[in-house]
């Protein structure tokens, strides 16, 4: 479809050209009803300014415009060990950073981009919860390079920096066969996002190579300690129990180790715990814990770079995905 004009976004949201110019360029001078109306012509119409283009092909922007980072979950040492990644490669190219996070909700994900809009960022890293290829587009039309975080299945018309999570599950599920375990427990929680599903299908597929052994999944509401000392109540209620418990994330196995040794359970005589994401307090769990490795801060700094790229080079960039490899980093809870 051939793509629209101004003028017929204007003429769309019944203001003047000038008004819509406004909107994309000085947000901060329309009325909030006036933008949100230009913004949904924009929308219907599939406008892509040119002006969004001549924006980006001038190169890294000024100090005073930042770029955005946008994490589901401040609370949790992997996300803002990837934000900080992003955030050190960015400082090194003189350029500021607002941190904003979704909490895990598409609403507050929602306001916060609209927050970064106003604030006429050139570009924002983001760990999507409810980002959809319109609102991808609108974001694009208003002249910001966009980097999705942490997701396999993303908007097509984007760039990406990921961890092989499949390939995380797997490493972690062959290292405890290699041990000699065949009761093996996956703990989850949460919203089934990518990267925890990932890994499950990786557990299943080391599972299947070894002979078609049963993965049983315990799904909390939460991936925290606390959910995991949930968890692993539950992993001692079955019969029989687990011999070996592999964690969606650290903070998870953190809890499922703690719950764990308040029972009197040997850790990892009697169960064996893995984790994935080796953040700071792994190594100084009760049990230190044997986990899967991500690059967490290289991932931050990937996106960091992807986004950069698209800031210089405009209508040329051509979107690209970087994939890392996680690594199994053994310690003494399996």
């Amino acid at each position: 479809m051939p793509q629209a004009s101004i003028r017929e976004v204007a003429k769309r949201a019944g203001v003047s050209v000038g008004t819509v110019s406004n909107v994309l360029n000085r947000p901060d001078l329309v009325a909030e009803e006036t933008r949100v109306r230009v913004l949904s012509a924009i929308d219907e119409l599939g406008f892509v300014r040119n002006e969004s283009a001549r924006r980006l092909r001038q190169g890294p922007p000024a100090r005073s415009r930042a770029f955005g980072v946008l994490i589901e979950d401040v609370a949790n040492p992997y996300y803002t060990d990837v934000a900080q990644g992003a955030e050190s490669a960015l400082n090194a190219e003189g350029v500021d950073v607002i941190w904003c996070t979704s909490n895990g909700s598409a609403d507050k994900e929602h306001r916060a981009l609209e927050l970064l809009v106003e604030q006429r960022v050139a570009g924002v890293l983001i760990t999507p919860i409810g980002l959809g290829d319109d609102r991808l587009a609108r974001l694009h039309a208003q002249g910001m390079a966009v980097v999705v975080l942490d997701r396999h299945q993303h908007p097509a018309d984007v760039c990406s920096a990921r961890v092989d999570h499949v390939a995380g599950g797997e490493i972690a599920v062959d290292h405890l066969l290699r041990l000699g375990h065949d009761r093996i427990a996956f703990v989850t929680g949460g919203p089934d996002s990518d990267p925890a599903r990932e890994r499950r299908d990786g557990a299943v597929r080391a599972l299947a190579r070894a002979g078609g052994r049963e993965l049983v999944s315990v799904v909390e509401a939460t991936m925290t300690a606390t959910a995991g000392q949930q968890a692993a109540r539950r992993l001692l209620d079955m019969a029989p129990a687990p011999s070996a418990v592999f964690c969606a994330n650290d903070l998870l196995a953190i809890g499922v180790i703690n719950e764990l040794l308040r029972y009197g359970v040997k850790v990892p005589e009697e169960i064996a715990v893995i984790g994935y994401d080796d953040i700071e307090l792994a190594a100084t769990a009760a049990v230190p814990l044997t986990t899967v490795r991500q690059p967490r801060h290289e991932l931050g700094r990937a996106g960091a770079r992807l986004a950069l790229a698209e800031a210089r080079e405009g209508v040329d960039h051509r979107h690209r995905h970087v994939v890392l490899t996680p690594e199994l980093i053994i310690r003494n809870s399996g």
